[in-house]
């Protein structure tokens, strides 16, 4: 919780027929991001969807919006993050988008970012990034100027950042730097996000 304009980072496993009724939200940019399965999600804007393994989703909750997130399956377990970023504008009018991305076999592939040019467009100077590195690979992650900063967490495998040692699920942030250094000790998959460390 509370990394720079990072409220929080969900990551939930919803058992299947499970998941979330119609619940309110504002003033927030909500990213989802399944890893396994699908996810049904329906809102007071109109939108019914599956986001699936592979898309990534934003709803910018603005002024105020009611959602509901559930398991598309009956019996598979569905995996997903969820990441609250607060907007750099309040009461904005309310609004979804979703997008496929692919990984690249090697290195990061940017999922979100302030005008949409790379995956979902978000109300924040904020970056978000997937990918995977073979082992020994390096990785340098340029930071979008001063006073931004960056969440690393390591999702499978075990990396290094900056030194510091990581497994499965351990995260670390880092700033006041240019770039982070990143070097993976086996094969591992990574989420990346940069935001403002003051907003």
């Amino acid at each position: 919780m509370h990394f720079g304009a990072m409220r929080v980072l969900n990551d939930d496993v919803v058992a299947g027929g499970g998941g979330f009724g119609m619940h309110p939200h504002d003033n927030m940019e909500i990213v989802s991001i399944p890893t396994v399965g699908a996810l049904e999600h329906q809102d007071s804007m109109g939108n019914a969807s599956v986001i699936r393994t592979g898309d990534v989703q934003i709803m910018s909750a603005g002024t105020g919006v009611r959602h509901s997130e559930f398991n598309h399956s009956a019996s598979e377990d569905v995996a997903f993050f969820q990441v609250w970023i607060y907007p750099n504008e309040q009461d904005l009018e309310p609004r979804y988008d979703q997008e496929p991305y692919a990984l690249q076999s090697s290195g990061v592939t940017c999922i979100v970012s302030p005008n949409g040019a790379q995956g979902v467009s978000i109300h924040q100077n904020s970056w978000f990034f997937m990918g995977q590195l073979e082992a020994g690979e390096k990785l340098s992650q340029s930071l979008h100027g001063r006073g931004q900063g960056l969440y690393v967490m390591v999702l499978e495998g075990d990396a290094s950042v900056h030194g510091q040692p990581l497994e499965r699920r351990d995260a670390i942030g880092v700033w006041d730097v240019e770039a982070v250094e990143i070097e993976a000790n086996s094969g591992c998959s990574l989420l990346l996000i940069e935001v403002p460390m003051h907003w």
